[in-house]
């Protein structure tokens, strides 16, 4: 029992990661007062970019760094949709997710010929798992063991960094002039103005910190968690890690929490499919698979209560002239 439990959290620690990337990728935009419902197609962009160049180069790291560019690129697209041209945020999120969803699979098609697919990746194109010191020595001992070499040990350094990107973010938001800034921003941009401070340009530095976390996520996908790209491999990862951002009501611990909390549910469906459930038997594979969004939806629904966003979230800022 004590082993399934670790297997069932390992699993958790994996499928929470990308979704903690989007989640705290989404926090830096949504806290400057731009929302971001394109998160799902910044992802899926840096999957594909960091598959492809990982396959041309044989390098995880060049592949990451592509992966990076691919999710600014968009991000600065969205900036200037809603911050330099003040359009509707909703809109521009959702035109990205399907600019996204389109070249991905238009591009792969024409690049490799594999119905949207990449190649699969040799092992330097791939974030392989790392052991930690003396995980192999301590395996065999009780609980102790089973925990280090098992559940913290044996993960690639991409899962490590989205967990330190958690302090990290909430060092920013809360130690830091530019997180202060950015905060304030999120409220009362006029305030900010005032004190002379450029609204457009600290937003622009918010949504260019949200594209290089949705990079790590996607690039995680694609890189890191497989080998290789898959048409729509990011299955709705990227409004999962939004849920989990309003569940979290934009604070990074929250957030860290929220996802794992996700991770622990698509870990448990994973782990139930297949299995007899007993007086009713074998459930389809498609109720397991449906499960953490099922069960997304009613914890938005009942148990968060109150989500109070930033103030001026949504809302494009027009400088006053006088």
């Amino acid at each position: 029992m004590f082993e399934t439990l670790i297997l069932i959290l390992d699993s958790t620690v994996r499928l929470a990661a990308p979704l903690l990337l989007a989640c705290l990728a989404g926090l830096y935009s949504e806290r400057s007062g731009i929302v971001d419902i394109g998160l799902e197609g910044k992802m899926l962009g840096a999957a594909f970019g960091a598959a492809s160049v990982a396959f041309i180069t044989g390098n995880a790291w060049a592949g990451l760094g592509a992966g990076i560019v691919v999710a600014v690129g968009l991000a600065l697209l969205h900036g200037f949709a809603s911050i330099t041209n003040r359009g509707n945020q909703i809109v521009s999120g959702v035109a990205i997710n399907f600019l996204a969803a389109g070249l991905t699979a238009l591009l792969g098609q024409a690049w490799f010929n594999q119905g949207g697919r990449t190649p699969s990746l040799s092992a330097g194109g791939r974030f392989l798992d790392i052991e930690l010191p003396f995980a192999a020595a301590l395996k065999d001992v009780p609980v102790i063991g089973g925990i280090y070499s098992e559940l913290i040990s044996g993960h690639n350094i991409l899962v490590y960094l989205a967990f330190l990107a958690v302090p990290a973010t909430w060092w920013v938001l809360y130690r830091t002039r530019f997180g202060l800034r950015l905060r304030a921003v999120g409220e009362n941009p006029a305030a900010v103005d005032t004190a002379g401070i450029s609204v457009t340009f600290l937003r622009y530095r918010a949504v260019i910190m949200c594209g290089i976390l949705c990079g790590f996520a996607g690039s995680y996908l694609a890189i890191a968690q497989s080998s290789g790209f898959i048409k729509d491999m990011t299955a709705g990862r990227g409004y999962i890690a939004l849920a989990a951002l309003i569940f979290a009501k934009w604070k990074p611990v929250n957030a860290l929490y929220a996802c794992l909390l996700f991770g622990f549910l698509d870990a448990v469906a994973i782990r139930l499919q297949g299995q007899q459930v007993p007086g009713i038997g074998e459930v389809p594979v498609q109720v397991f698979q449906a499960l953490p969004y099922i069960l997304t939806v009613i914890l938005l629904a009942g148990f968060i209560g109150k989500a109070i966003p930033p103030k001026a979230s949504g809302i494009p800022y027009l400088k006053e002239r006088t």
